[in-house]
């Protein structure tokens, strides 16, 4: 596990476009999916993660909270499965069933979507106007898995909710913090090169 802190892509950044499938239904996704909505949530996540595992009942509560508000959220695993086979698509289907997330999870198996946010660590967090501009990017909240501080979930949901109220978002954004994706051969000397 190596440590990673996210990028901070700059806010108002445009939401990069991709279109990948649910681990569930096979049903390709993209950013168009969620047009109706005033926001979209783009979670970066995986499987094996200890920083993941730490917040997957938040992240499970996230999709409950909102479902059926104006928030839309989809989750990108872009881990190498073949070094990382609990983060296949297969695994991450059987992670949807426990959690019983009610988003997509999709697979990003180019890898070129986690390029294309520079998505560096899981969890990996970014939240978009109806504008399709960037807002917030950054931590879940204060809580690591050493650290005892409890999940709440508190930085990103202030930032949706200010986005949901059309209220803006505050610039102070702390970087979220994780595992490093799991780039393959050649991925990461292009995505950090």
């Amino acid at each position: 596990m190596v440590l990673t802190s996210s990028t901070m892509l700059a806010l108002g950044t445009p939401a990069p476009d991709f279109h990948l499938p649910e681990v569930v239904s096979g049903k390709i996704i993209s950013p168009g999916s969620f047009t109706n909505k005033k926001a979209l949530l783009v979670m970066f996540i995986c499987q094996h993660c200890p920083f993941v595992k730490h917040i997957k009942v938040e992240l499970s509560k996230l999709g409950t909270d909102y479902a059926g508000s104006d928030l839309g959220i989809v989750a990108i695993s872009s881990n190498d499965a073949e070094k990382y086979p609990s983060d296949s698509p297969e695994s991450l289907k059987a992670m949807v069933l426990e959690l019983d997330l009610q988003y997509p999870l999709c697979y990003d198996e180019t890898q070129e979507v986690a390029k294309a946010y520079t998505a560096a660590c899981t969890p990996d967090f970014f939240l978009f106007d109806r504008a399709g501009k960037l807002v917030y990017r950054g931590q879940l909240d204060d809580s690591r898995p050493s650290n005892g501080l409890p999940v709440t979930g508190a930085d990103l949901r202030a930032a949706i909710t200010a986005v949901l109220t059309d209220i803006p978002v505050s610039p102070e954004q702390k970087p979220s913090i994780g595992c490093n994706i799991k780039w393959k051969p050649g991925n990461e000397a292009n995505y950090f090169g």
